[in-house]
């Protein structure tokens, strides 16, 4: 039997479409709902496991992509929005009212991801966003109560859809991280 790992995966990873140069991220609520510009395509999309990320209801795994932080604008709600946890690396600003993370951002100028934005694609209201390439921080979701003993069926379901799994970052993600730090040396 299929584990549900997120709505947007579950059903199949649908394949990009060249169309796509962005959209509109909106957040849950039925009325009034918090708008998000995105102008350009996501890179970096993941599933992550960790505790902080932003998950639908019944997930195992958020999904997380990047853009850079000047293609993201809000266009409606800024005043529903509010930051999860202030001495966190990631600003997640949510929505207050629906719990929704709209976008998360980096202020510290000399972390290697500053100047990417944070955002969970399954909020577009368009379709053709770059799909997930790996699954990052998978052991983490013990930490949210998945049973140790299902974490070989999940792994392996993760690698049946075509996903990288990792307990961290992707390679490519760890050695921007490594550089950052060797340069600032």
């Amino acid at each position: 039997m299929a584990i549900a790992i997120h709505p947007a995966v579950d059903g199949g990873i649908k394949p990009v479409s060249a169309k796509f140069s962005g959209g509109t991220l909106e957040c849950a609520c039925n009325n009034n709902a918090v708008t998000v510009s995105v102008a350009s395509q996501i890179a970096h999309n993941h599933l992550c496991g960790c505790t902080q990320c932003w998950k639908p209801e019944n997930a195992l795994f958020s999904l997380v992509a990047v853009v850079s932080r000047d293609k993201v604008n809000v266009t409606h709600g800024n005043n529903k929005l509010s930051i999860v946890n202030t001495d966190a690396i990631i600003q997640r600003h949510y929505c207050k009212e629906c719990g929704v993370h709209m976008y998360g951002r980096i202020e510290n100028k000399s972390h290697a991801f500053y100047g990417l934005d944070f955002i969970h694609p399954e909020l577009f209201k368009e379709e053709g966003w770059a799909p997930p390439k790996f699954a990052a921080f998978v052991s983490s979701i013990i930490e949210a109560g998945t049973a140790p003993e299902d974490m070989s069926e999940i792994r392996a379901q993760l690698k049946s859809m075509g996903l990288q799994v990792y307990d961290c970052l992707s390679p490519e993600l760890m050695d921007i991280i490594a550089l950052n730090a060797a340069q600032s040396k």
